[in-house]
This record gives structure tokens, sequence and C-alpha cells, in this order.
């Protein structure tokens, strides 16, 4: 037998062999659910009913219910019902046009944002944003769930960290062909468990609203006032990034037309900006639900969701099934929330590192990544300062969506000077746009500092408020000293067919990227700049030397 080595063991493999490979594997794993890219025409196969459900079932989550009651204890019903109300206006305001481009052109909002005044690379900022958003509530409904297992099995809070992290990973890894059944099919348990007991104890105890809305909390006296509202809002605000998760479902939404265009409108405004509806209604239930555990124990254990329902069924039913009603019910909504949380936080870090490496490593890597940084949190024990978590944190996540919400509201069809049809492929935009990434700087950095005393105790409360006007202000300004300049990078895609409809929606018409062999349409794919050919966006974004991408085009 010859002793001399084989061919493929001194022979390196050509690069773009290489390349090409890797760019095999990541088009395999993204075609699943179209993570990173536009979601064709052909894939979206479900109803605008059945999106809108597998929407709302994300916003299962307890947190809700800890929030208000956070919110409640400290400032009282009054200042707490007041923020609920200010915070859902303003999220459900700014999530309008998100959802609706999420919807119309079928992208999710790291896509939407990058061609809203953020550019190719400024929005990997905003993704981390994200990203973090995800983790940090995947952590707050895991202790929530740990509360929910040490109370009924006996298991300690560590344990029943590490379960509530673990449990979700099966479920997390098919995307949304298995989300969408696991939300459609545990909503209405989870909508039974949540509202039955509220209308028992109302019906039987109507001394409880009295109670309720005569609470006046640790920090105050009863009375209204403007500091205990804002900083109440801006608790509530730190949920305004989950636009992103229902975008991430929303982005399923078959096409706008003139036989489904009723459907389609209540779904979007419904499981879009309208979660914030439910989202408002559980966290004025987990101010009652606290104020009525204080009348009933005390007030130990009123902020944690496990406890408040706990105590509810105990007024309702037989003692043996109280707890494991409590439990169900804990673990259920952990499930549904925790696996979007995971899934959206997978995409949003695989997006900003393949834009920033141009190598895919697989989204599964970073499911275990997010879920690592949750971990993390709850055996640090997030919950005992929860409050200030989400208070620093809603300055971030404000300054993002209000400046996105603005771009397009007032940029686009106000002002016109950003791109009506929103853009994400690289070539086409510029790496940094400086209207969307100066104004999320500069509301997001000075209403940090607001936060944290820097101009003083007085205007601590209003950092939620300076977050939103200053983006909100600095957004149209910036593209007016620009004059949109920025924003696109080239007009011209080199493929003569428009990118949309008659109907304008999305083209279906397909084309075969000649890099991985697959088909795509139409949005999702534009000319190669050394071949008679087309390449689709997550080729480009793998594109290690630039072959592929169309050189700018004044």
């Amino acid at each position: 037998m010859s002793t001399e080595p084989r061919l493929a063991e001194v022979v390196e493999p050509d690069p773009a062999q290489k390349a090409a490979r890797g760019t095999d594997q990541a088009v395999k794993e993204t075609l699943e659910d179209y993570t990173l890219r536009f979601a064709p025409r052909s894939y979206r196969r479900w109803s605008p009913m059945v999106v809108a459900t597998t929407a709302l079932g994300g916003i299962a989550y307890m947190a809700d219910f800890s929030i208000g009651a956070g919110i409640g204890l400290a400032h009282g019903t009054g200042n707490a019902l007041l923020a609920i109300a200010v915070a859902a206006v303003v999220i459900f305001v700014t999530g309008f046009p998100l959802a609706y481009y999420g919807a119309r052109y079928n992208i999710d909002l790291d896509l939407i944002t990058r061609g809203s005044g953020f550019g190719y690379f400024g929005s990997v900022l905003t993704s981390v944003i994200f990203a973090s958003f995800t983790f940090i509530f995947f952590a707050l409904e895991g202790s929530i769930m740990a509360q929910g297992l040490k109370l009924g099995l006996g298991l300690p809070l560590w344990l029943g960290y590490l379960v509530s992290t673990l449990m979700v990973i099966p479920l997390v890894i098919y995307g949304m062909t298995a989300l969408s059944k696991l939300q459609v099919w545990t909503t209405p348990i989870w909508l039974l468990l949540m509202v039955g007991p509220l209308v028992y104890l109302v019906a039987t105890d109507p001394g409880s609203v009295d109670r309720f809305l005569a609470y006046a909390g640790t920090d105050g006296d009863g009375g209204v006032n403007t500091a205990s509202v804002l900083l109440g809002a801006g608790v509530c605000l730190s949920l305004i990034a989950q636009i992103g998760e229902q975008i991430d479902y929303l982005r399923f939404m078959p096409p706008r037309t003139e036989a489904n265009k009723r459907a389609w409108w209540t779904a979007v405004v419904m499981a879009g900006p309208g979660w914030v509806v439910l989202g408002a209604l559980k966290q004025a239930i987990g101010v009652f639900l606290a104020v009525y555990i204080i009348a009933e124990v005390g007030a130990a254990a009123a902020p944690e969701p496990i406890q408040q329902f706990k105590h509810a069924f105990d007024a309702m039913l037989p003692s043996w099934i109280v707890v494991p009603l409590a439990v169900a019910l804990v673990v259920i909504s952990q499930i549904k929330i925790n696996v979007t949380n995971a899934y959206s936080g997978s995409l949003a870090w695989t997006n900003s590192f393949t834009r920033v490496t141009k190598r895919y490593p697989g989204r599964m890597v970073f499911v275990l990544v997010n879920l690592g940084f949750a971990l993390a949190l709850m055996e640090a024990d997030m919950f005992s300062f929860l409050n200030s978590i989400l208070g620093f944190y809603s300055n971030c996540a404000i300054a993002w969506v209000v400046t996105v919400a603005t771009d397009i509201g007032i940029n686009k069809y106000v002002l016109k000077l950003s791109p009506h049809a929103p853009e994400f492929r690289r070539g086409m935009l510029y790496a940094v746009n400086p209207v969307g990434v100066v104004a999320f700087v500069a509301a997001s950095g000075l209403s940090i500092a607001m936060y944290f005393h820097a101009l003083g105790d007085t205007l601590q409360p209003y950092s939620p408020v300076a977050a939103a006007v200053i983006a909100f202000v600095l957004t149209p300004l910036m593209a007016v000293v620009t004059q949109g300049r920025y924003y696109l990078r080239r007009t011209d895609d080199g493929i003569a067919e428009p990118l949309l409809d008659e109907d304008g929606n999305p083209s279906a018409t397909t084309y075969d990227c000649h890099v991985c062999r697959q088909r795509f349409e139409r949005p999702d794919v534009t000319a190669c700049q050394t071949h008679d050919a087309v390449v689709c966006s997550l080729c480009l974004s793998t594109d290690k030397v630039g072959d592929h991408v169309l050189p700018a085009a004044v």
C-alpha cells in the first residue's frame, strides 16, 4: 500500500468552495422559517387569524402580573393604573407602523430597522438591544416558573431555573411551524385559568374592588402625582420592544387583497400593537391580585404570580387542586412566552453575528447563547431587583422603537425623505445611516443619564419621556439635515421586474440564486456584480470578499 498522503490531506480546499459549503448549510437551516430574510409568499400558508392567534399566544407571560403588582405596591392603585394606561398608549401608537410594515412586506423588525434610518450595519446595535430584551424577559419568566416549581414540587430555585431553561430547547428548534401549533392549542386553557379566578373574586367579594381602588401604596398617600405615574410608566415601557416578537409572527401574514383585507387589518392591529391591550389588562389584574393578597396574608408574596393565583384559586376551589392548577398556569404561560423569547432572541443574535462576521454559525448556537445569558440572570436573582432592570432597559428600547416608528410615519409618509418600500439587502443600503443612529444614541444616552440621576433627582422620573421625545424630534431633523442621502447606496438592484405586484404586495416571482442554487422570491434577491445572474440576500450577507455585492450608484 502506498505511504504517500492522500491529496485531500495535503491540499486545502478552494476558498470559494469552502464558502459555498458554508452558505449551503446556512441556506438549508434558514429555509425552515426564513430566519434572517424575507418570508416568501409560498411559505406563508396560514390565514390571518391563525397568524394573529399564534402571535398573541406569545404574550401569555406572567411578567405583566409582577410588573403591575410592583408598580401598584410602590405607588398605589391610582398611579399604577395611570402609568399602565400611559405606557399602553405609547406602545400602541409606536407599534402600529412597525406591525404594518412587518405584515405588509413580510420582514422582521431588524430588517425593517435597516432601511428605516439605521443602515446595514447600524441596525446591529438595535439587534443587540432586542436580543437583550428576549433574555431579560426569558429570565423573568423562568424565575416565575421556578417559584411555581418550588411551591408545587419542592424544587430548589436553582434547579427550577435550570429546568425552565432546558425545557424550551426541543420546542424552539423547529421554528414557526411548531410554534403556531403550540400557541393555538394552549391559548384557550391559558385564558380560562387566568380569567376564571378574577371573575370569581369580583363576583363573590365586591369589597375586593373597593380595597383595590383605595390602595395607597408604600411610597405614596393615595394621591396621583406625575413623578409616580412616569416612574411606573417607565417600567411598563420596557415592554415596548415586545412588538419585535409580534412581528416575528406577523411577517408570515398572507398578502393583503380585496377579499381578505378586513381580516388582514383585524389580525395586524389585534396581534401587532393590540397586544398591549391584553398586556395592560394583565398588569391591572396584577395590581388587583397583589392588593387582594395583602388583605389576606400580607405583602411578602404579593408580587409573585404563583402566589397571586394560588390565593385566587384557593378562594374558589378545593384545597387539593389549588397548587396543581396554579403551577399548571405558570408552566403553560412560561412555555408559551419563552419559546418565543428563545426563538426571537436567536434570530437577533444570529442576524447580528452573520452581518458582522459574514459567517452563519447556525441558529441553534445562539439559542444556547441566549439561554445562557437568561440562566445567569436567573441565578443572580434578577426577580428581586426587577423594576430597576426594566426601568433602565426601557430607555434603550423606547429610543429604538420610537426612532423606527417616526422614520416610517414621518420620514416616509410626511417628509418623503425615507424610501417608502423597506430595503434590507446588502449593497442596497449604506453601512450606517446617521438619521437613526444619531437619534437613537442621543435619545438613549441622555435618558439613561437622567435615569441614573446624572441630571438631578427631579428629572429622573422623566427619563422615558426624554427617550421618546428626543427620538421623535431628532429622527426627522436628521433626515432633513442629511436630505435623506444615507438611506440607499443605490436605487437599482439590477433586476427589471418591480419588487411589488399590482396590489402592492411583494412579488411572488421566483429566481435561482447562482451561489446556493435555491429559488427565492423577487424581494429576496439582487443582481450579482460578477455574474449575469442573481444572488439571494443571505448569500450576500455571507459573501466575505464582496464579489457578489453591487457597487454604489449615485
